[in-house]
């Protein structure tokens, strides 16, 4: 894990979904509709994460009406669905926006997601993301992606930088 002086410069989280904040099935009903299952324990790190001023983006390379109405539930800053090419869009981002690559964290689990990691400040991974991606990541969860993975590596994170109990006490109005 990287010391405090690098983790407190995180200021966006860029997350992907399929096999991150999914178990990376895909499934389709009778109609064509494909489906996605998310883990409700992932909603305390996007909230943690927000209350400490943190900013979310999912980029994903599908586009999926499932993940829409999740994301819009967990009011994340920036959605982005059906982007190929994660690096230069984020390149883009970052010059259009005008941030540095150590203020962005990036939470991913596969080969596609391995060019993204290189421009980041952090990254973080489930359990049983692909062994070149566990190789790059600072911070490799003990939870499987779809399992609360992505809340794991949000609330390390924040521990690390002395946040996470006041964040959470802050959202849930519980005291630590």
């Amino acid at each position: 894990m990287k010391g405090i002086k690098e983790l407190v410069k995180i200021e966006y989280l860029i997350i992907d979904v399929d096999g991150t904040l999914t178990d990376a099935g895909i499934y389709y009903d009778e109609h064509g509709n494909e489906l996605k299952k998310f883990c409700t324990k992932d909603a305390a790190g996007f909230f943690a994460a927000h209350r400490v001023g943190i900013k979310i983006m999912i980029l994903t390379g599908r586009e999926c009406a499932a993940t829409t109405r999740r994301m819009t539930e967990m009011k994340v800053e920036y959605l982005v669905q059906n982007v190929k090419d994660k690096e230069t869009y984020i390149k883009r981002f970052l010059k259009e926006n005008n941030i540095g690559g150590e203020q962005i964290g990036y939470l991913g689990d596969d080969l596609n997601d391995l060019a993204c990691m290189r421009l980041c400040g952090f990254v973080g991974c489930p359990a049983d993301a692909c062994e070149e991606v566990k190789k790059c990541a600072d911070y490799v969860s003990s939870v499987n992606g779809g399992h609360g993975a992505v809340r794991d590596i949000i609330e390390t994170l924040l521990r690390s930088r002395g946040e996470w109990d006041k964040a959470v006490s802050s959202v849930y109005g519980i005291g630590f």
